[in-house]
């Protein structure tokens, strides 16, 4: 089984900022570091491959730092990845940044399993592994929390919503995105850490994925950030309940609904 996984490197703090024209975070001087969904989604690839055989490759989009997350990901497991870099691809939403990521992925060519980590944790769209599946017209499954059996031609896997899960048969090639509950990553062994250090990570540009200029970048999106603006403050006030415990009960239920929590 030949996996592709997308990952994206992420700033590593609470405290971004947005630049006020571009409505986008600056990333520069900012620590950064795997999407911590990702890490679920490299896990499984390697657990897929040790079960079923086959190759995990890494693929991810950024600038050329990016390469260090790639190098993580072959740490604990991933054969080898390819890094997408450009000007070019600046601004990119997530219309785009799907277009790059499935072009790429026909690149590199007889893909069986695409897997995405459900959402990135600095956008939160969820829309990008949606899209990729979109892009390449293959079937899809969201919020994936086990892989139930798999064979040269489909995939079974259960997938969480609302009200459980559903177990879902995809005709391969797929697209699927896993939430945290379907794994623990494991941590890197020094064997993996030394042969991350080696592997040579291509770079590939627009024109090696024969991508239109005018579907990437910022000018090849539809969407746009027109304001951005921090989340209201918590509630902190705190309220102590006194009385019996039947008395503590009552007064806790009317005051979770006076907040609209109940």
């Amino acid at each position: 089984m030949k996996i592709v996984v997308c990952i994206k490197q992420v700033p590593a703090t609470n405290d971004a900022k947005i630049d006020p024209e571009t409505k986008r975070i600056i990333r520069e001087g900012l620590k950064a570091i795997l999407n911590p969904f990702d890490t679920y989604a490299v896990e499984e690839a390697v657990q897929l491959r040790e079960r079923f055989g086959g190759e995990v490759i890494v693929l991810s989009m950024g600038p050329e730092k990016a390469a260090l997350s790639i190098r993580e990901a072959v740490s604990v497991g991933a054969d080898r990845g390819v890094l997408l870099s450009d000007r070019a691809f600046g601004g990119s939403d997530t219309w785009a940044t799907s277009y790059a990521l499935a072009n790429a992925i026909r690149k590199i060519g007889d893909v069986d399993l695409v897997i995405c980590g459900k959402q990135a944790v600095d956008g939160d769209t969820a829309q990008v592994g949606p899209g990729i599946a979109a892009h390449l017209d293959w079937k899809q499954a969201t919020y994936v929390m086990a892989v139930e059996d798999a064979s040269d031609d489909s995939i079974v896997v259960k997938r969480m919503h609302e009200d459980g899960y559903d177990i879902c048969e995809l005709k391969l090639p797929a697209v699927v995105t896993v939430v945290k509950d379907i794994n623990t990553p494991r941590i890197p062994t020094l064997r993996g850490r030394l042969a991350s250090e080696k592997i040579e990570v291509p770079v590939w540009k627009p024109a090696d994925i024969g991508a239109d200029l005018s579907k990437i970048g910022l000018d090849g999106s539809p969407t746009r950030v027109v304001r951005t603006a921090p989340p209201p403050p918590r509630n902190t006030v705190t309220k102590k309940i006194s009385g019996t415990s039947a008395e503590c009960a009552d007064a806790l239920i009317k005051e979770l609904r006076l907040r609209s929590i109940l």
